[in-house]
């Protein structure tokens, strides 16, 4: 039933302004200003919709992944681009002094930021 069709994310933020700055200006990517919202055009996969919210309240769950081949350049191109990594310190999640955690299983690191509306975002190195 589903398999030809064209689905897509989106999520919803409380300044959308923002938000084109942030994906635009600070992450890079192509984002496209639509009268209901804005398209992120991320490389091989269907465009991620943003909408304005009034009600808004920020999800505590990972929304995007940025697969990389360096997490370590990711990370300190971040930085410098002024984006605070997430650190944890829980039984099964700790990360470095750089906020970059490397665990036994899964991708072989992965580090956590979050977007101007308080969205997880995460850069993950595969294996």
């Amino acid at each position: 039933m589903f398999r030809d069709t064209k689905a897509f994310s989106s999520f919803s933020v409380d300044d959308l302004q923002q938000a084109k700055q942030f994906y635009g200006e600070i992450l890079g990517l192509d984002v496209v200003e639509t009268p209901e919202g804005l398209e992120l055009h991320i490389a091989g996969s269907t465009p991620v919709f943003i909408y304005p919210s009034d009600n808004y309240t920020a999800p505590k769950h990972t929304v995007l992944n940025f697969p990389v081949v360096d997490i370590e350049a990711a990370v300190d191109e971040l930085a410098e681009r002024g984006v605070r990594m997430e650190h944890y310190d829980l039984p099964d999640l700790k990360t470095d002094e750089r906020g970059i955690f490397r665990g036994d299983s899964g991708p072989r690191a992965i580090a956590w930021f979050k977007d101007p509306a308080g969205h997880v975002l995460s850069v993950l190195q595969g294996e």
